[in-house]
Order: C-alpha cells, then structure tokens, then sequence
C-alpha cells in the first residue's frame, strides 16, 4: 500500500492517515446492512413477507439467513476480526438481492432505469467489500496494525 500511497498528494496522505478514519468507514460501508439486519429482527414477520414478496422461500429460513449474513457480516467488517468471513458473506447476500430484486433484463420504461442503477450500485457494493477483505489481508500481512 506504500507504493500506491507514494502517488497521492500530501494533503490526500495527511487525509487517509487520521487514525479514525479506517474505522469509521468500516461502519459506513457495512450501515445499510446493519440497520437493515436489526430492522429485521425487531420485526421478524415483516422480514419474512419482505423475502417471500421477492419469491424467497420457506420465507422465514431466507429472513433468519439475512438477519444472521447482515448483523454478523457487519461485526466482523467493523471490528476488523474474520473480514472475509464478514464481507464474503454480506458480499453474497447482495449478490442474491442483485439478481432477485434488481431484474432489469425484465424491466421497461422508467422501471427499467431504476433496477438497472441499482443493480449497478450493487455491484460496486460488492466490489467495495471485496476492497475493505483485500486491504485487511494486505494489512495483517504486512505487520501493520490497522484498527
């Protein structure tokens, strides 16, 4: 990461060193899902109707699963402990919810716009995840200590 680091400016250096940054936006990538995970288990019916509306059955096993990838996944990302574990998994779940909710390929008109950036967006939600498993791995490995 030096090497890459070596080509910003010194402002963007300065930046990306503050010791609270890291942290803060392991918390901001994985948000949506935490929010989305607890939301869930406050109101598990809901959580159920919410997969079997997207054809996702037995409902309740698809809803237990996401409580479990959203809340567990988000842990190990924000606290830095089985990344891979964590983001593979909420990596996964998003893959799911590309294909199932974002169906643009059967999609006209307006509708077809709005599956198609989200589609997208989770695609590079993904890709995001796969970042924050490579720069855990990059960091354990080089000794450095990355919190």
């Amino acid at each position: 990461m030096n090497s890459a680091s070596g080509h910003n400016p010194e402002w963007v250096r300065k930046i990306l060193s503050i010791t609270w940054l890291l942290p803060v936006l392991r918390i901001a990538l994985v948000s949506a899902f935490l929010v989305g995970g607890i939301s869930k288990l406050m109101d598990f019916p809901a959580a159920m109707a919410e997969q079997a509306n997207f054809g996702l059955q037995p409902a309740a096993l698809w809803a237990a699963a996401a409580i479990i990838v959203e809340i567990g996944g988000s842990l190990c990302v924000i606290f830095n402990r089985f990344v891979w574990l964590g983001a593979g998994g909420l990596g996964c779940l998003t893959a799911v919810a590309m294909f199932v909710a974002n169906d643009f390929w059967n999609q006209s008109g307006a509708q077809f716009f709005g599956t198609f950036n989200s589609f997208f967006e989770h695609l590079g939600l993904i890709a995001a995840l796969v970042l924050v498993t490579i720069m855990s791995d990059l960091k354990s490995n080089s000794g450095s200590d990355l919190k």
